[in-house]
């Protein structure tokens, strides 16, 4: 196990390495100026524009040469200095980062867990009951092949202005000072969470659900599965394998799913105006924000990788025959 995960590690190292390269890269390749935009923050240009040009220019590492910006960054990087945002000028990236990561965590966190839980159990439901089979599956295609922009933008149109039953944007209502404990707080943060959780939560679900009862369906179809009903097994144990089987492609899908849920969550952050990390890389893009757009792109790969890190870790923990594989590779 120890060589696996050293190999493992070794793969997500290098992925990080060239990862945050590319996303080092791609704001600087950018058309625009944004030392321009934060300057044109102060009013008309008047004399010493130049003068303060200059000076920011050099003040945020950007009159030296590609290759020696590029060594500063991972430099900086290792300080976990990520820099100074230009769009809330003057305020480091990794304050403005940290408090968006609380929203994303509250909004990721329940919609990947919790659809994943449904969907799989649903799924293995409908797999054994025709009525639900006939209802499920076409439901589970269009939620699974619905993109999520689209359907919360639906979403926020039914239930935020035709009914009006839940706000359309903000994370909490703008009257409360700050964040808190209190009730009113929570309550109101719930409200606005709602719309988008379920809009992240309802194409998983629809995907989930179609890949367990598909699995379901091929494990009792299998060998083993007939031969413990021929030895006269009961039918809750010859389902229980064949659940316990089925689920293991979906811990590896929920790895490949990641990167994927996060897109969506970033664009559901955008319709919704829900302060994430999703709404940031809006800002900093329309603000030309080089040092705070590839700090959210830094705390995505981040978590992708790390979450990715932590399946694998479960999946060789739940599956006895990766273990199997491991000794006889070893052996």
């Amino acid at each position: 196990m120890k060589r696996y995960f050293g190999r493992k590690l070794l793969v997500y190292i290098l992925t990080f390495v060239l990862a945050v390269t590319i996303d080092w890269m791609i704001p600087r390749f950018m058309p625009g100026d944004p030392i321009s935009i934060l300057i044109s923050r102060f009013g008309p240009r008047q004399g010493g524009y130049e003068a303060l040009q200059g000076y920011f220019t050099s003040a945020f590492g950007l009159d030296v040469p590609i290759w020696q910006q590029y060594l500063n960054f991972w430099r900086a990087l290792f300080q976990g200095d990520l820099g100074i945002s230009i769009y809330v000028f003057p305020t480091p990236v990794i304050d403005v980062i940290m408090r968006a990561i609380p929203y994303d965590i509250a909004l990721l966190l329940p919609a990947i867990l919790l659809s994943w839980l449904a969907g799989n159990n649903f799924g293995a439901i409908a797999a054994r009951s025709k009525r639900l089979d006939d209802t499920i599956l076409p439901l589970g295609y269009i939620l699974t092949a619905t993109p999520y922009m689209w359907l919360a933008i639906l979403l926020g149109w039914f239930f935020g202005i035709v009914l009006g039953i839940f706000p359309i944007a903000g994370a909490f209502d703008q009257s409360i000072p700050a964040p808190s404990f209190s009730w009113l707080f929570i309550s109101s943060f719930l409200v606005h969470w709602f719309l988008p959780f379920i809009s992240l939560f309802l194409v998983q679900f629809g995907g989930w659900a179609i890949g367990m009862r598909n699995m379901i369906i091929y494990e009792l179809e299998a060998d083993y599965s007939h031969y413990l009903e021929a030895l006269g097994a009961p039918t809750r144990l010859v389902r229980r394998y064949a659940f316990n089987n089925a689920v293991l492609p979906q811990i590896t899908g929920l790895a490949l799913q990641l990167g994927v849920v996060v897109a969506g969550a970033l664009v559901t952050e955008v319709v919704f105006s829900y302060p994430g990390i999703g709404y940031l890389i809006l800002q900093a893009i329309q603000n030309q924000d080089y040092f705070l757009l590839q700090g959210c792109f830094l705390f995505i790969i981040f978590g992708v990788l790390l979450a990715n890190f932590l399946i694998d870790v479960a999946y060789v923990l739940v599956d006895p025959r990766t273990r199997m594989g491991m000794q006889g590779e070893v052996g």
